[in-house]
């Protein structure tokens, strides 16, 4: 359960910029709203959207969530161990060039509220925190500043090896959780569930191998059907590799082969086969037609994809980040969503609650 995120010197941002999810005091409406101790006003709101000009920074605040989820799941692998590390500070000021980039984050996890941030310039991590925050007080698990690590009597385990396998440019949290550290693992998978959707057309052949071994949720064709998309259902059909894929995938080989000297072995065996997703219509004869996902409209793709993160997000009560909602989508299917989301059967009755014939979408 995503509380609170807040960013600064990160792209646009030049000042710190900070999204909370607690729900003010002003008495208002409460549908909807999530019953959450660890706020002061004991609520939180289930979605929040930001709107505004182009240009005004939207998606680079997105986009720091996911930088900031990148770091923590890639800072080790990705940079070499003298690389520094990759940011994206403020270009408009230059004296950002010089100063941190700092990234904040609160949520529950397990029911507690956790409190974790770090800072960054281009050479090394700088400092690194994790709290727990109980209702009285804050709880240290450690602190980091440079190379110097600084651990709470709540954190128990190897903390003080995990500290010497640490890069300047890796972040003690991934550290922690490649090494098996029972509690910070736990944290670290919190970042891995944060879902994106970006606002970007995808073929159908790409939306098919997203389901290629996972059933879609019932509840995305039933919400589907409910916003008049004219999806009634949706098969699978495995249908034979081209000869043109085979002899595409040999090319990719030789060319590999000519220029690093390896073969990749890409070519699928003869009896692999490619699995197309069809949603299926209601015919003028009343018979259901199964179309291949090129055949739909860009929106209904993105529905699909945007809908199966959403059903399982709420399923797990994780978050989900969605770019753009309303590219490629109609303003009603947008709002549909939302309500969704904001709905207060939410995590419980979702799915009885899109076949209510009362509810209109």
């Amino acid at each position: 359960m995503l509380l609170r995120f807040a960013v600064e010197n990160h792209l646009s941002i030049c000042e710190r910029q900070e999204l909370s999810f607690a729900a003010s005091l002003l008495k208002d409406r409460a549908d909807g709203l999530i019953d959450c101790e660890a706020v002061d006003s004991g609520k939180i709101l289930p979605a929040i959207v930001l709107y505004g000009a182009n240009a005004s920074g939207k998606t680079n605040f997105v986009n720091a969530l996911g930088t900031m989820r990148r770091k923590v799941l890639l800072s080790q692998t990705r940079g070499k161990p003298d690389g520094g590390v990759s940011r994206q500070e403020h270009l408009l000021d230059p004296g950002c060039s010089s100063k941190p980039s700092c990234f904040e984050i609160d949520f529950v996890l397990d029911g507690i509220r956790y409190h974790y941030g770090f800072e960054a310039t281009d050479e090394a991590f700088t400092s690194e925190w994790l709290y727990q925050v109980p209702k009285a007080h804050r709880r240290k698990l450690y602190e980091r500043r440079e190379q110097n690590f600084a651990f709470g009597r709540w954190l128990k385990g190897a903390n003080h090896n995990i500290a010497r396998l640490t890069r300047p440019n890796s972040l003690f949290l991934f550290a922690a959780a490649q090494n098996g550290h029972e509690l910070l693992s736990r944290v670290y998978g919190y970042f891995h569930d944060i879902a994106f959707c970006a606002p970007i057309s995808i073929p159908g052949f790409k939306v098919s191998s997203m389901f290629e071994g996972e059933r879609i949720d019932d509840g995305v064709i039933d919400f589907l059907e409910s916003i008049n998309t004219g999806v009634i259902g949706y098969q699978k059909k495995e249908t034979e590799l081209s000869e043109d894929f085979r002899a595409g995938c040999r090319e990719v080989n030789a060319v590999v082969q000519e220029f690093a000297g390896q073969t990749m072995e890409i070519e699928p065996d003869d009896k692999a086969k490619m699995v197309n997703v069809e949603l299926g219509h209601l015919g003028r004869d009343g018979r259901k037609v199964y179309f291949d996902l090129d055949l739909e409209s860009a929106g209904t793709r993105r529905l699909l994809i945007i809908l199966s993160q959403a059903f399982e997000a709420i399923d797990k009560g994780l978050p989900i980040i969605i770019d753009e909602l309303d590219a490629s989508l109609h303003t009603y299917a947008s709002e549909a969503i939302l309500r969704l989301s904001c709905s207060p059967w939410v995590n419980k009755k979702v799915r009885s609650l899109l076949r209510q014939p009362t509810i209109r979408i």
